[in-house]
């Protein structure tokens, strides 16, 4: 019954993330590039596999217990969704937690890999929101420093309230337990509270600090080999439309 919740709340909250993300798109994409289905399928899975590859390198951090490993996988999903979308960039996210799945399994029962899912997409989707509202290089980085603060709290939030009793539920481990391993790492981790406070969100800040600054040193050179050839993609697609 528990993994059955469990799997529920996963499907709910990936139909939720991808509903706002349409949004996001209708209501901040109105000039949108028409791209056909094929490049933009493809494009989407070559960005989720190097994200998926990108979650295998996993780094520990002195401030957090063992299960809090920080990965670089949200930075080709930052490039996906800053060139095809919102919509892209969610299942860009889904994407990468399956590759990962299929090369290395799971040592959370799932929860952290969901954890993975639905804090990544709480970074893209405000930043690509706020770049694609007028695409710019300072709407850019402005996303890329609304993405962090929102992923911080969301993903600080999400652990204390969801995320951290669903892993202990799931994986066979009493709170009291978790918290332990982190006091070991931090004497004043004593709580669920102070576990997220010196633990979860200095890594979302980490976490998001690193990725903006890299997306932002990349993107500018990846961006014009990305456009290059889209109106001659538009136009080959609009011809055969109308053929």
């Amino acid at each position: 019954m528990e993994n059955l919740k469990f799997i529920l709340v996963c499907l709910a909250i990936f139909a939720g993330l991808v509903l706002i993300a349409m949004a996001f798109e209708r209501g901040l994409m109105k000039e949108r590039k028409r791209l056909s289905d094929t490049h933009y399928i493809t494009y989407t899975a070559i960005f989720a596999s190097m994200a998926g590859v990108l979650m295998l390198v996993e780094i520990p951090l002195f401030f957090a217990p063992g299960f809090y490993k920080m990965d670089l996988s949200e930075l080709p999903i930052l490039i996906c969704t800053f060139y095809l979308g919102p919509v892209a960039g969610v299942i860009a996210e889904l994407l990468k937690v399956c590759v990962k799945l299929l090369l290395k399994g799971t040592t959370t029962a799932f929860v952290g890999d969901f954890a993975n899912f639905a804090v990544g997409c709480s970074f893209v989707l405000p930043a690509s929101a706020v770049y694609h509202a007028r695409p710019s290089r300072k709407s850019a980085i402005l996303g890329l420093a609304v993405g962090t603060l929102v992923m911080t709290l969301f993903g600080s939030a999400f652990n204390a309230v969801y995320l951290l009793p669903k892993f202990a539920a799931l994986y066979g481990m009493p709170m009291e337990a978790i918290i332990g391993m982190g006091t070991k790492v931090n004497a004043s981790i004593t709580s669920v509270s102070t576990l997220v406070a010196f633990a979860v969100v200095p890594f979302n800040l980490l976490k998001g600090f690193v990725v903006s600054l890299l997306t932002a040193l990349l993107y500018k050179r990846i961006s014009p080999l990305l456009h290059k050839g889209d109106e001659r993609r538009q136009a080959r697609h609009a011809d055969s439309a109308k053929a």
